[in-house]
């Protein structure tokens, strides 16, 4: 499925009465690296211990809050994973929710393969475990927590146990969910 990064910024977009679906007109997932990024704890520049560095490259550019382009269509997968798992973790998956994922993914004009494989999703979720072994780092655990978190008002006890242990097994410091609920309004 090479739609992945289209569904996640249409099931983001989707959220109804929500300011995040109003902020996500650069796309879902740059708004998921950028509060992902901003959740997580500042780190300096890097001083290598063999001093000071003789490289003559040219420096990158400098990366934006919301740059997304590292981020691939496997993790967007994974990212939209997390997102059904999180909206099935109470157990409840009435008829609007439903209709509203695929009406987010109608307007994004995702084909039947897309339908399909949130199918498939929606009858057998990811498990936090599952979803952790497929993150390779704080930044990339970062921005599936994120996408979690965006996908659902943790108002029951069973989407914020979801959360936590999502968090547990991805190896999140709590500041960086502390953060993400700030930037969330949660």
């Amino acid at each position: 499925m090479a739609e992945a990064k289209q569904m996640v910024d249409a099931l983001v977009r989707g959220r109804e009465g929500s300011t995040i679906a109003a902020t996500a007109a650069l796309g879902g997932v740059a708004l998921i690296v950028g509060l992902a990024l901003r959740a997580l704890p500042r780190r300096g520049p890097v001083q290598d211990s063999a001093g000071p560095s003789h490289d003559t490259s040219p420096p990158a550019a400098p990366r934006t809050p919301f740059d997304h382009t590292e981020v691939s269509e496997d993790e967007a997968r994974t990212m939209l994973r997390a997102m059904v798992a999180a909206t099935l973790a109470d157990g409840l998956m009435d008829a609007a929710e439903r209709e509203r994922l695929y009406g987010a993914l109608a307007a994004a004009q995702i084909g039947d393969a897309g339908r399909a494989w949130l199918d498939k999703e929606l009858t057998e979720p990811a498990g936090v475990d599952e979803l952790a072994a497929r993150v390779s780092g704080p930044e990339q655990a970062a921005r599936i927590y994120a996408a979690a978190r965006l996908a659902i008002d943790p108002d029951t006890l069973q989407e914020r146990q979801f959360l936590k242990m999502l968090a547990e097994a991805l190896d999140l410091p709590g500041e960086a969910t502390a953060r993400l609920e700030q930037e969330l309004g949660g």
